[in-house]
């Protein structure tokens, strides 16, 4: 039975977790962790991806993650195909490191942002690798230390949620230290680790009767109400059909380069060539933000064909947006399919 597709749209929230193969450890010692924290650091500030929450366990790792200018599935493969080759390097081993495939659950956030917070900064203690909340305060493996103050991480985004806590920082740090003391609790929570709605109610893949009209819509790749993931459901299909439409037209990169040539009044070989004047970065950021968004590109596709930095790609997707939403741009020979 083939995979679903995994779901994705900037500004979603994904809980990540990922597990070594046959739940093997994939951290033997603090090199490991160092290793794998440096380069997920610098992944997040090259991408502009949001992390919010945390958590490295033995066998498996946690994280909160909100899409930036790139997909949450190209963030994951540089990662994960990175730290694995730096792993087998070290320890003088071959083959998978990691199970097939993460699981990725992308979240309402209103709901449940604070709450996944809280559960994956307990992980540790639930782990045993924090025996009490003053071990998990100094644990240094999570990033519960980064919003109490007990760390600093450029690349980890406290203000929002300390922001919720209230407007002093030493107020708010205390309030989530409660929050998450409370949590000690409630037990593991397994309905925050995928589809927990529709879990609770017995099963993903149909919708449930609640009392004699509510429908309730459940995916597994998708944690939030019912609405929330109708909603979901039916823009990650438009947006589907529509990347299929395109393909199917023949619409490509040539395609691509002569609607923006012509929507800057330019040569369609000048989207490939040098220059950093305005309206050649212009014409290239709407290029490079309809190709990922669009037509389903990723961005080092991009990067080898217009010799730039997957950064700098992931930069102009993030510029090419704003062009397009303020200048009510479409790709002008798609309009239509």
């Amino acid at each position: 039975m083939p995979r679903k597709a995994r779901i994705d749209a900037p500004g979603a929230l994904h809980h990540i977790i990922c597990r070594g193969i046959e739940r093997k450890k994939i951290f033997r010692g603090d090199k490991d962790r160092d290793n794998f924290i440096d380069r997920l650091g610098n992944i997040l500030l090259d991408t502009s991806t949001t992390c919010f929450a945390w958590a490295l366990i033995p066998n498996h790792f946690h994280l909160l993650l909100q899409t930036g200018s790139t997909p949450i599935a190209t963030v994951m493969r540089r990662l994960l195909t990175g730290y694995a080759v730096t792993f087998n390097k070290r320890y003088k081993r071959h083959g998978q490191l990691f199970q097939n495939r993460y699981k990725s659950i992308l979240c309402e956030e209103e709901t449940y942002l604070l709450e996944l917070v809280r559960y994956i900064h307990l992980n540790p203690f639930r782990s045993g690798l924090a025996k009490s909340m003053m071990a998990l305060d100094s644990f240094p493996y999570s990033g519960h230390g980064a919003l109490i103050g007990k760390i600093e991480l450029e690349w980890q985004n406290t203000d929002v949620i300390l922001g919720m806590f209230g407007k002093r920082v030493s107020d708010s740090r205390r309030r989530y230290r409660k929050f998450v003391q409370d949590g000690t609790a409630v037990g593991r929570r397994p309905e925050l680790t995928g589809g927990g709605l529709i879990r609770s109610l017995g099963g993903w893949k149909e919708a449930k009767k609640i009392g004699k009209m509510e429908r309730v819509k459940g995916d597994e790749r998708i944690l939030g109400s019912s609405d929330f993931v109708e909603e979901i459901l039916r823009l990650s299909e438009e947006k589907m059909k529509r990347t299929d439409r395109l393909k199917l037209a023949g619409y490509d990169l040539d395609t691509l380069a002569a609607d923006v040539a012509d929507l800057f009044d330019l040569e369609p070989d000048r989207i490939f060539g040098a220059g950093k004047y305005p309206r050649l970065v212009q014409a290239r950021s709407l290029f490079c933000y309809w190709g990922v968004r669009e037509l389903g590109m990723t961005a080092t596709f991009l990067a080898e064909k217009l010799n730039l930095s997957q950064p700098a790609v992931s930069l102009a997707v993030k510029r090419g947006e704003k062009l397009a939403k303020e200048g009510g741009h479409c790709i002008p020979t798609a309009r239509n399919l």
